[in-house]
């Protein structure tokens, strides 16, 4: 089964081709094509990813990330096409809320011929409604098109398949994967933890009562007056904290940061009183030095790691999970990767700890074309008029 699949829930733009085979047991999956153009250096004078703008880019590079993956893949055929005036009209109809969008891709159809492809999956949520609607209505042009059938995905099961594979850029294999899984999601958007016992039904066992942890990273970044993104710049801070200390060169501060309900007997986190506590360090302290900066993002990052690693070792203990599945853009953060490697070879030998490449950490569509085989499998396909765009998509309730 060859899959193109299209992502566009935030700030990056992806497109990528795979061809799929298997089943459950071992599916196998061989990369074709893979572009992706993310927009963070466009948003990093707000802060955060600004909606509208985030819209306007996808709309943007589109066509040519679509024209780049299919080149890769060698699926790009030049030809004049003669399109009836019935698609012609459906897929202006489709794209005229798209600036730019609407011209390109009727010019792009117009010149191409239809690839060699059996379906397109397009990401419908969660995610910013004005970015997921850009790509949704792209791959329902290009369904209209082509006569090709449409597979909606879930982004967070997205990140499930992502830490579930393994392999290289250009092939992946999801193969034995022991159920059930307890999946850790920890994005800018979400922090829940997700029970599969079965392939495809999940249900929610936590989940964050206010802030997700991404969000937290950011904020309290911006608090400590470091760049945008934030995560990966407290991360960096805090490991250079702890090669110094292994090296006997320590910056010691009286910072003691809170862990949010680490002994409340449930799987939910809050991440929203962790800020607060460190906004107060802040008011008390005044102007902190460089090192003083780099010893309250390294107690953060504990912090954080202390609280994600205790509620999901209870969520393991309740279930009974043979694999933990870690996804999302914080799965790439070098202090959680290391601490949950290190406690479960230490304390739960019998569960296999999946966490994706940092190549697939990040939003990409590779992750949605493996979610989207699985789909394809049960047939799990969308009419055109059904399909629409939802910022607060539940994988689970």
């Amino acid at each position: 089964m060859r899959i193109l699949a299209i992502e566009t829930s935030c700030d990056e733009t992806a497109i990528a081709i795979v061809d799929a085979e298997g089943d459950e047991n071992e599916a196998r999956f061989r990369v074709l094509g893979n572009a992706l153009l993310s927009q963070i250096d466009i948003h990093k004078e707000y802060g955060g990813v600004f909606p509208a703008l985030a819209k306007r880019e996808h709309a943007k590079n589109l066509v040519p990330i679509l024209i780049a993956a299919l080149e890769e893949a060698e699926l790009l055929q030049e030809d004049t096409q003669e399109m009836p005036t019935e698609t012609h009209d459906a897929v202006a109809k489709l794209l005229e809320r798209e600036p730019g969008l609407d011209e390109a891709t009727l010019e792009f159809l117009k010149e191409t011929e239809p690839p060699e492809i059996d379906s397109i999956a397009v990401t419908a949520g969660p995610g910013l409604e004005p970015a997921l609607w850009v790509g949704i209505n792209f791959a329902k042009a290009l369904a209209l098109a082509w006569r090709k059938p449409i597979i909606a995905v879930n982004h967070m099961e997205g990140h499930i398949m992502a830490a579930l594979a393994h392999g290289d850029e250009r092939e992946l294999v999801i193969a034995q994967t022991k159920l059930p899984v307890v999946a850790l999601l920890v994005s800018g958007g979400h922090t829940e933890l997700v029970l599969m016992r079965d392939w495809l039904s999940y249900e929610l066992i936590g989940r964050t009562r206010d802030d997700a942890v991404g969000e937290a990273f950011d904020k309290v970044a911006r608090m400590l007056e470091l760049p945008y993104p934030g995560g990966p710049e407290i991360s960096r801070r805090a490991e250079a904290l702890r090669a110094s200390a292994a090296n006997n060169t320590a910056h010691t501060t009286p910072f003691k940061l809170p862990r949010p309900m680490l002994h409340e007997d449930s799987c939910d986190f809050s991440f929203a009183g962790l800020k607060t506590a460190v906004r107060n360090v802040l008011i008390a302290h005044g102007d902190l030095s460089e090192d003083d900066k780099g010893a309250l993002a390294q107690e953060f990052e504990n912090a954080v790691t202390d609280v994600l690693w205790k509620k999901t070792a209870r969520a393991l203990e309740q279930t009974d999970a043979r694999t933990l599945a870690i996804g999302g853009g914080v799965s790439a953060n070098t202090h959680l990767r290391r601490v949950f490697s290190e406690r479960i070879a230490a304390r739960h030998d019998q569960v296999t700890l999946a966490i994706p490449a940092r190549a697939l950490t990040t939003d990409n569509a590779l992750m949605i074309a493996l979610a989207a085989f699985y789909r394809a499998r049960r047939n799990h396909t969308t009419e055109v008029a059904a399909l629409f765009a939802n910022g607060n998509l539940a994988l689970a309730s």
